[in-house]
């Protein structure tokens, strides 16, 4: 009984569409291609620059402040590259930065040499 049940014209058409529907999504995967990319992890040196000839540009009206600093940099920051200056251990950068060998960091306002000078950080990024 159970096996005429199964034999039903309704079933086994049922049972057919579940099949091609089935093979034919198969064959679509089969046919999906992926690009080739790369990934990877891993780990090497980073070494950093040297900074010397530090020059600081005092303001004409008011010699307690620096309009600019002027660093040499080695190696050079090539185009497109970032440098950024701190004078309170990064908590504030205010300057705006060249690349080259030679940068010239620009303050939007003259900053206090004063008590505001505690360090000078540089941060260079290729």
């Amino acid at each position: 009984m159970i096996i005429n049940a199964l034999r039903s014209p309704r079933r086994l058409a049922a049972a057919a569409v579940f099949s091609i529907v089935a093979v034919s999504a198969l064959g679509f995967a089969a046919t999906n291609t992926v690009p080739a990319s790369y990934a990877g992890d891993g780990s090497g040196t980073v070494s950093g620059y040297t900074i010397s000839n530090i020059h600081y540009n005092l303001n004409a009206t008011n010699p307690a402040t620096a309009d600019s600093v002027v660093f040499d940099i080695s190696p050079a920051v090539p185009a497109g590259g970032t440098v950024e200056i701190s004078f309170d251990g990064g908590a504030t950068w205010p300057a705006t930065c060249g690349t080259g060998g030679t940068i010239t960091c620009t303050f939007s306002t003259p900053q206090s040499i004063g008590a505001g000078f505690t360090s000078l950080r540089v941060v260079a990024a290729q």
